[in-house]
């Protein structure tokens, strides 16, 4: 499940800017989608090959193909052990400086693969920690920059104004912010528009976000 990517690799699709080349940086990409020919799939790997081609250290981990049990079975009245597997997706989130996230949106949000995993790893002590007699918390996760990737039937400006990028918005403020990844510096989140329909065009047509060359490290 885990994938060290070493430089080299053809992907054609952003040219790494002179500064991101000078600049290494450690990058987590977590899969959230359960099919390895997905689409989600492509663009992980895509935006991997980007990566390594300017010169960072990239892991690649894909949620399905790890063992772990997705649900909280004491909900957080006592602390449930992690598998080794999730152990060892901790260490890969503490070392990164950079974290992407690919999935499928489902149902307006997250699959319940990644929902699984982000409540059995992001716990209190480890991503946050609530201070004592006070409203506020210390984000434990902060320092690191985070990129959303998402796939959909759904046209994206639909869903962004029907919807208010619900999903998005969810994992943005609720987890990411949360816990204290930054927002990426390019403007808007990556979000990718995929027809599933029958007979409906299955073109993948990026956001300028995170299609542009020079936006962030490693772009799909």
């Amino acid at each position: 499940p885990y994938s060290s990517l070493c430089p080299g690799g053809t992907a054609q699709a952003a040219r790494p800017s002179h500064t991101e080349r000078a600049v290494s940086r450690s990058i987590l990409i977590l899969l959230a989608h359960p099919l390895p020919d997905s689409l989600c799939a492509a663009l992980a790997r895509t935006y991997a090959d980007n990566a390594r081609r300017a010169g960072h250290q990239v892991t690649l981990l894909e949620l399905a193909t790890l063992q772990f049990d997705p649900l909280l079975r004491h909900g957080y009245r006592q602390r449930q052990p992690l598998e080794p597997d999730l152990e060892r997706a901790a260490q890969a989130l503490q070392a990164c400086d950079h974290l992407v996230l690919v999935y499928p949106t489902w149902w307006g949000a997250m699959p319940a693969l990644l929902k699984g995993f982000l409540d059995r790893l992001l716990l209190p002590g480890f991503a946050f920690r609530y201070r004592r007699d006070s409203v506020w918390w210390d984000r434990l996760l902060a320092g690191r920059s985070a990129r959303v990737i998402t796939t959909m039937d759904t046209p994206p400006w639909y869903y962004r104004w029907r919807y208010r990028d619900a999903g998005i918005a969810q994992l943005r403020r609720t987890v990411l912010l949360f816990c204290g990844s930054a927002r990426s510096g390019s403007p808007g989140w990556g979000r990718c528009a995929a027809a599933a329909r029958p007979g409906a065009s299955a073109g993948c047509r990026p956001s300028p976000a995170w299609a542009r060359p020079g936006t962030e490290p490693g772009q799909a």
